[in-house]
């Protein structure tokens, strides 16, 4: 388990800005949401910092750990099967949170910040929990700009999850800036906050790890 390290909560902006050459400076076009209407359907649209971000949409390794933490998560946090309940947790959730526009893999709200889910086609209420699954197309997205906007929106708690390297890293929002307070790989059994009430294996969540079926 790895404990104290900072993740820097806020980026100089130009991280992984296009360079305008100083002699013949370009003129970005700010991205509005009616370009991410207008995006391929085979695409993950959205906006951070103006700039429209166009992603693949995820593959089946991707989307199945996603589903297994999804449903590890939500029996006995949404549901209250086996736990505590208290929680509505959604997959791939559009979230407009000021000016960005961000879709995470997973996003979790308390009920008592929350107490129905409403019917729109996105939320403007941050979540008190966001997931990334990391690929290799998004992993400096998630990693960068979006955990930036998570913080600043003051989202409580984030995970990261890398199917490639069978890793699971939990992050804590304290002072503005992300903690991570554990690291854990392969087929660990662990109490992750905010959802330390379960255990949860990692084992069951790789898609590799899934039986094979009998021939």
């Amino acid at each position: 388990m790895a404990g104290g390290g900072n993740v820097a909560a806020a980026s100089n902006g130009g991280v992984d800005w296009p360079q305008s050459s100083p002699a013949e400076p370009e003129t970005m076009k700010r991205a509005t949401y009616e370009d991410v209407l207008n995006a391929p359907e085979n695409k993950v649209a959205e906006i951070l910092d103006g700039e429209l971000f166009l992603s693949p949409r995820p593959g089946m390794r991707h989307s199945m750990v996603a589903s297994s933490i999804g449903m590890a998560i939500g029996t006995p946090y949404q549901r209250g099967a086996g736990g505590p309940g208290g929680w509505w947790i959604l997959d791939e959730p559009e979230l407009h949170l000021g000016e960005h526009v961000v879709v995470p893999d997973l996003a979790g709200w308390r009920r008592e910040r929350l107490p129905a889910v409403p019917d729109e086609a996105f939320s403007t209420f941050a979540p008190d929990w966001v997931c990334e699954v990391l690929s290799p197309s998004t992993e400096r997205l998630d990693r960068g700009r979006k955990l930036r906007v998570y913080a600043e929106a003051g989202v409580a708690h984030a995970w990261l999850v890398k199917p490639s390297d069978r890793t699971l890293e939990v992050l804590r929002l304290r002072d503005g800036a992300w903690t991570i307070v554990g690291v854990w790989q392969d087929s660990a059994v662990v109490r992750a906050e905010p959802f330390e009430a379960v255990d949860l294996d990692l084992g069951s969540l790789w898609a590799d790890a899934l039986p094979t079926p009998a021939r």
